[in-house]
């Protein structure tokens, strides 16, 4: 009935094949070689690092004297060449430009929700499903004319009673 059984008697009958005598003096003797070699048991012996302190010493200081000359460059401005000019500079005022913050994107990632089971409100004739939402809210606000943003992100924690009809 079984189309597999005669595959089935076959396999029940194979029997592995017997190694070699040659084979088994090889790994025997390997096995010696191993062990004459590591007598720690599998545990080498950690080697020791030198720390040469002139080569640190004078690394640091390198890096130090890098760091010190780039931030020199840093804080200069920029100097404009001088244009010679037939009229008078009058002064400018500039007014201060206003930032005007509009509303970007809101973004809400909900990443728990569960359901609570079956509840009795007060002042309620019927039970409700309590079920409690725990997500990130990111609020995004842009300035059009500079191009700056402003992104304020915080937790939410929202419990919702689901009104329970029956027949």
């Amino acid at each position: 009935m079984n189309d597999f059984s005669e595959l089935e008697a076959e396999l029940k009958q194979l029997r592995p094949a017997a190694t070699s005598p040659d084979l088994m003096t090889r790994v025997e003797r390997a096995l010696a070689e191993h062990a004459a070699l590591t007598p720690t048991a599998g545990v080498l012996p950690r080697r020791k690092v030198k720390v040469s302190w002139f080569a640190l010493g004078f690394g640091v200081a390198a890096a130090a004297t890098f760091l010190m000359l780039a931030r020199v460059n840093v804080d200069r401005p920029a100097s404009r060449p001088k244009v010679a000019s037939t009229t008078t500079a009058l002064p400018r005022t500039i007014a201060p430009a206003e930032r005007s913050f509009l509303p970007d994107g809101v973004t809400r990632v909900v990443y728990n929700r569960s359901d609570e089971g079956l509840v009795f409100p007060r002042n309620a004739d019927r039970p409700a499903r309590r079920v409690r939402s725990r997500s990130h809210e990111t609020l995004q606000w842009k300035d059009p004319g500079s191009g700056a943003s402003l992104r304020v992100s915080y937790p939410t924690e929202e419990v919702e009673l689901i009104p329970v009809r029956g027949q």
